[in-house]
């Protein structure tokens, strides 16, 4: 829906008081005086008459077009204004306060013939009343078909990803090509915004997918990593042992008391390292150690 312009208005309040109060005196001078004052009432009357017409009232934020014998002759308000019955006319009341248009392109094509509908809106307002008039008919429709135009235009000239990834540049770009065209008009756009942008359902199933694939091969790049960086610590390691035969039977000394000390763990070693570590003096330990402390609870009992 367009919003629309204000060419006419009816009688305002003001208007209408002065021809109630002319009226009215020009009836008290026909009832009261008599028949010898007709042509003072006839001419109050007119003056009544004229009083509505001529007196104008213009909004705050508003301007009226004045046409004298269907010249232009300049701008009339806010507030009240007079004018020549018959000679003058209030062509337009334009609204300089900022407007909203809500505009869309319906199955566009990206320049990756893509299909896509686009939502979006454009904040406008007329900075110049007289360009306003004079050089547009109707310049809300004028606005809105221009912002289409300049969407599907924008639309086709970028990628689906870089719609759905830049959408403040484009949104900057389209309000750029809208002032370009309004400016001549005396209107200009402050902010346009890009409020939705509907794919196919299925081109967006595919994209669910494809970056769902993304995310797995990242996770699986990472994974791999670790495992690389952990083999180059063991290989590290291993040569930190290779010459250290002590570090060596240390490590693998504790490795093995970790796995002792824990509560019903069982640990089964080959034969050689028992010899090769002397293992079996720490298990035997090991084995006291236990064996005292179940002994100590069993004379608590």
């Amino acid at each position: 829906m367009y919003d629309e312009i204000i060419n006419e208005k009816g009688l305002n309040s003001m208007a209408v008081s002065a021809f109630i109060i002319i009226f009215a005196l020009a009836a008290f001078i026909f009832f009261v005086i008599g028949w010898q004052n007709i042509p003072l009432t006839v001419i109050l009357i007119l003056l009544a008459l004229g009083a509505a017409v001529s007196i104008k009232v213009a909004d705050q934020w508003e301007k009226a077009v004045i046409l004298r014998m269907g010249k232009y002759i300049g701008l009339k308000g806010p507030g009240i204004f007079f004018i020549i019955p018959v000679v003058d006319k209030v062509y337009r009341y334009v609204d300089q306060r900022v407007r909203v248009t809500d505009f869309k392109a319906e199955e566009t094509l990206t320049r990756d013939t893509v299909p896509v509908n686009v939502d979006a809106v454009v904040y406008w307002m007329v900075w110049d009343a007289e360009k306003s008039a004079l050089e547009v008919k109707e310049y809300i429709k004028a606005v809105s078909y221009i912002a289409q135009t300049a969407l599907r235009d924008t639309i086709g000239k970028h990628d689906l990803a870089d719609l759905l990834q830049n959408r403040e540049n484009i949104a900057e770009a389209l309000q750029t090509t809208l002032d370009e065209h309004t400016n001549p008009w005396g209107i200009t756009c402050q902010t346009v915004g890009i409020k939705d942008i509907v794919i196919p359902s299925a081109l967006a199933d595919a994209m669910s997918k494809q970056a769902q694939a993304e995310r797995e091969r990242q996770a699986r790049i990472i994974l791999g990593t670790a495992e690389t960086e952990i083999s180059e610590k063991f290989a590290q390691a291993s040569k930190n042992y290779q010459n250290n035969p002590v570090a060596l039977q240390l490590r693998g000394m504790n490795m093995l008391f970790e796995g002792l000390k824990e509560k019903g763990s069982l640990v089964i070693v080959p034969s050689s390292a028992l010899e090769s570590m002397n293992l079996g003096a720490v298990g035997g330990l090991a084995a006291m150690a236990k064996a005292n402390e179940q002994a100590l609870a069993q004379k608590k009992v």
